[in-house]
């Protein structure tokens, strides 16, 4: 009999034994194949298998810490403080071909790659025989195939599509790196015949499913594949079938799932991020694509020093983020750049009425719930009222030198994802990490039609589809191509700030090293009147913002042991 494997491509696996409520057995290791696929709820089971090799996202970063941190949306407190950190090591160029400071991805991707294609090499004829499970399940462990190629790519380039698990004799040194198109062209293809199979439904309407595929992750993953496949970063010739590709693919996908009210967004955008999606046959919720049921005790290790129970500040906004919302009447950008390349003397726009000595009044309200900054008034329950104390002395206070792990280094604490009635460790916030979301197939039709046909009506409506949620004025009609280009690009970076696209954004549109060389803070100075005034300082300055970084480096041991990927490593590793 075949006996499980315990090998897979290029690296030995460690397996996940994370379960899922809708499978409540793993196998172990000692069963054969021919056992596992002979039995229906065994065959479930190793399906779970290939679930368990999703990354966690969120606050999951070594220590507690957001991606964020890594990038220009905001500075990790843990920075100076606990160098074991991820953003520690990060921002010193820990990054190696032998160490990730994000993570071994490479491995748990690779992991789920090779247990679905063991799946499917096997799913048709086990035994699997109530109703549609069997093509159900052949769907989602295809399209969990998709999924893993599309964040191996996302961070380490082109690797070679396998569709067949190899057996322990396999020749390695065979292997060679593809184009990006070729292993676009291969994702698209499943995502495409799992949108064909109508057995996998579109969305998930019961909670004892929650986090598994379904038809909307797949035409929402084909978006996301063919938009990063067009952008600068794999498209330095501009085609513009690219982009036509990227833009038809999420109109597509936007006609799909918002026909007859399957999805649509959210009615309010900061209540979003406190909840799991509700998923029922009716529910509040009907922007979640694709959820990750993690739980979530962000509220302890990203809060604000006057808040009982917490361990930390966590990732702290930077004014980088602050000056990217648009004001609220005008719907103007308040900073239109800066003069200098340490951002201490920002452009401002005049017309947008943005008063500089009162920074945040009047913004976008996505402003209001993704950042706590000074003055700021929140409700802690049992009618306790808190105004953010940021300047020196105050109970939230800044502290820049030395710093600590507690108190913000940018002048700013997050807002987002944290239920502030929450009252100390004793009690958690229900905010599963919603990794695919609506909002993002609007902004990314915007994107790509804008790039393939200039600007037009869709890719206006897109846009303020996404604005007008948040009770924010259309873009002017008026705006050009690049204009909207970098109106677009602005309108994903806060709506999406701490949700892990920012550090992706900018590598697939290769201005890393105009982002990410320096993160600047804000200063209150409470004066004797008791008003405020406000300086900006820099809070970091970093040499990972180079164009080797665009790219993760092929770890070392593939890149020894394959001639091609030690040939063709990533451009500076």
């Amino acid at each position: 009999m075949r006996k499980v494997a315990f090998y897979f491509i290029f690296i030995a696996i460690c397996f996940c034994g994370c379960k899922k409520k809708f499978l409540d057995i793993t196998p172990d290791g000692r069963m054969s194949l021919d056992e596992i696929f002979s039995d229906e709820n065994r065959t479930g089971a190793y399906l779970n298998r290939v679930y368990g090799h999703i990354p966690s996202y969120y606050w999951f970063y070594h220590f507690y810490a957001f991606l964020a941190g890594i990038t220009d949306e905001a500075h990790d407190s843990d920075v100076g403080n606990e160098n074991s950190g991820m953003a520690n090591q990060w921002l010193s160029g820990a990054l190696t071909p032998a160490f990730d400071p994000t993570g071994d991805t490479y491995t748990a991707l690779w992991g789920g790659i090779y247990d679905a294609n063991v799946f499917l090499e096997n799913i048709d004829n086990a035994n699997v025989t109530t109703g549609n499970l069997k093509m159900r399940f052949k769907a989602e462990a295809q399209l969990l195939r998709a999924f893993y190629y599309s964040e191996l790519i996302k961070k380490y380039g082109p690797l070679p599509y396998v569709d067949k698990p190899f057996d322990s004799k396999f020749d390695y040194s065979q292997l060679s790196r593809p184009t990006f198109q070729e292993v676009t062209n291969m994702i698209v293809k499943d995502c495409d015949e799992v949108i064909s199979n109508t057995a996998l439904p579109m969305r998930i309407t019961s909670a004892n499913e929650r986090g598994r595929m379904t038809r909307a992750i797949a035409y929402a993953l084909k978006s996301q594949v063919l938009l990063q496949n067009a952008s600068p970063l794999w498209n330095p010739a501009n085609d513009l079938a690219k982009w036509n590709a990227a833009a038809v693919a999420s109109k597509e996908a936007l006609t799909a799932l918002t026909a007859n009210g399957n999805f649509a967004l959210f009615d309010n955008y900061s209540e979003y991020f406190l909840n799991n999606a509700d998923v029922a046959e009716s529910p509040r919720d009907r922007e979640t694509i694709f959820e990750r049921p993690l739980g979530c005790n962000s509220a302890l290790i990203n809060s604000i020093p006057s808040k009982p129970g917490m361990m930390k500040a966590g990732s702290c906004p930077s004014q980088e983020l602050v000056d990217s919302y648009d004001m609220k009447t005008t719907g103007e950008p308040p900073i239109l750049g800066y003069l200098d390349d340490d951002h201490l003397q920002p452009v401002i726009n005049s017309g947008s009425g943005y008063d500089p000595s009162k920074p945040y009044e009047n913004r976008d309200p996505r402003f209001y719930a993704t950042v706590w900054y000074n003055n700021a008034v929140y409700d802690m329950g049992s009618g306790v009222l808190h105004t953010m104390e940021m300047f020196a002395g105050g109970a939230d206070q800044l502290l820049k030198s030395p710093p600590n792990r507690r108190n913000t280094h940018t002048g700013y604490y997050l807002r987002k994802f944290i239920d502030p009635k929450i009252p100390d460790q004793s009690t958690q916030n229900s905010c599963n990490w919603k990794k695919i979301r609506l909002a993002e197939l609007y902004l990314n039709y915007a994107e790509a039609e804008n790039e393939a046909r200039g600007p037009g009506t869709e890719v206006f409506t897109a846009v303020n589809t996404v604005r007008n949620r948040s009770n924010m004025p259309s873009l002017p009609a008026t705006l050009n191509q690049a204009q909207l280009r970098e109106r677009i690009r602005k309108e994903r970076r806060v709506e999406f700030a701490f949700e892990e696209l920012r550090f992706w954004d900018v590598r697939r549109w290769k201005i890393l090293e105009k982002t990410d060389k320096l993160v600047t803070g804000m200063e209150p100075v409470k004066n004797s009147n008791g008003s405020f005034s406000y300086e900006r300082f820099v809070v970091r300055r970093t040499n990972v913002a180079e164009n080797k970084y665009l790219l993760f480096p092929i770890p070392t041991k593939d890149a020894s042991i394959i001639p091609d990927f030690g040939r063709n490593q990533n451009p500076g590793w």
